[in-house]
């Protein structure tokens, strides 16, 4: 990757840099984070040869932690979330699925939203060029909405789907991967009442409670509800909030763990922007922190370091402290 490259206005997912972005810092992130993926590339280039494909174990996990490289992220998580199985077990269902009609509904809802994805990227920006992703973005979505009625489409399933497209590929691939999330994975995110991101929401209070009870004091005394803090966070699974490669790193851990790595990085977020919420003095300049955060350069930009540390910062994560969270912060939603 050259000096030019790097200072390129458009990343290489092709979404536009922001106005005022720190070029500086990103090269001088860059210049180490390359050295970074060319050892975790040639790693994970082993396991793949000497397997042909990948499984669960801690030695994988330990990998996915450190980060999966592009050329190996499309198989890596079709593999480990459980979708490579579901395609191979279903040859041809998703043009099948195209095929049909559709309630009229579903697919006013899914055109509506089709220009509202990342209109800042090359590849979804104008719907005439021949590699736009607009028409894929609309067949999956109709085609998840269709299959899963009970679920529904909703607003953020189409940031979801729109990242899975760049780094897939792949039409059909994209899609069974989000069946797979919505169904196997992150089951109930996405249902009409989105109960599930509800009591995610309840939790990350209480997990941020018990890590700093003087900055859950603090946003509590600011009025800013849990709800309002999570909900992009949970639904887009941080899409469209924090950097792409940020992101790929995250969902890279959730594709193998599930989504306790969602409210491990939640938390993280607060956390690392404590002294920020602590100098706000009302609720307007708190959800400006909020909205900030995605601009706040190199705390989220540095992707390795952002992973590392959340698995640091809110120390241990009880799979049982999680399931009694959840326990208890469901009756807060009924």
């Amino acid at each position: 990757m050259t000096t030019n490259t790097l200072r390129s206005n458009v990343d290489g997912y092709g979404f536009q840099r922001p106005e005022g972005f720190d070029f500086d810092s990103y090269e001088k992130f860059m210049s180490s984070y390359l050295t970074i993926l060319a050892r975790r590339s040639a790693r994970w280039t082993s396991i793949v040869k000497s397997k042909g494909t990948v499984s669960k174990s801690t030695k994988v996990k330990r990998f996915c932690r450190k980060g999966i490289p592009a050329e190996h992220r499309p198989m890596v998580w079709m593999n480990l979330s459980g979708a490579a199985q579901k395609m191979k077990e279903n040859p041809g269902l998703y043009e099948q699925i195209l095929k049909e009609d559709y309630d009229p509904k579903l697919v006013e809802t899914v055109s509506m939203d089709i220009n509202r994805t990342f209109p800042e990227n090359i590849y979804f920006a104008v719907s005439r060029d021949r590699n736009s992703l607009q028409r894929p973005l609309f067949n999956v979505l109709v085609a998840i909405g269709h299959k899963n009625s009970k679920v529904e489409y909703c607003q953020g399933m189409n940031f979801v789907v729109a990242l899975m497209l760049l780094v897939m590929k792949n039409e059909e691939k994209a899609f069974w991967l989000m069946d797979t999330l919505i169904n196997d994975i992150l089951p109930d995110y996405y249902n009409p009442n989105m109960n599930a991101i509800k009591v995610e929401q309840e939790v990350l209070g209480e997990l941020v409670r018990l890590r700093d009870p003087e900055l859950h004091n603090k946003i509590e005394k600011l009025e800013i509800p849990w709800c309002l803090i999570g909900i992009k966070w949970f639904l887009c699974l941080f899409a469209d909030v924090l950097p792409t490669e940020t992101v790929l790193r995250i969902w890279d851990c959730l594709f193998f763990e599930g989504p306790k790595i969602l409210l491990r990085v939640a938390v993280t977020i607060i956390l690392i922007n404590k002294d920020k919420f602590m100098r706000c003095t009302n609720f307007s300049e708190g959800t400006t922190v909020l909205r900030n955060i995605v601009n706040d350069s190199m705390s989220v930009m540095d992707c390795h370091a952002f992973i590392q540390r959340i698995f640091t910062e809110p120390k241990a994560f009880p799979r049982s402290q999680i399931k009694k969270l959840r326990k208890e912060c469901i009756t807060k939603i009924r």
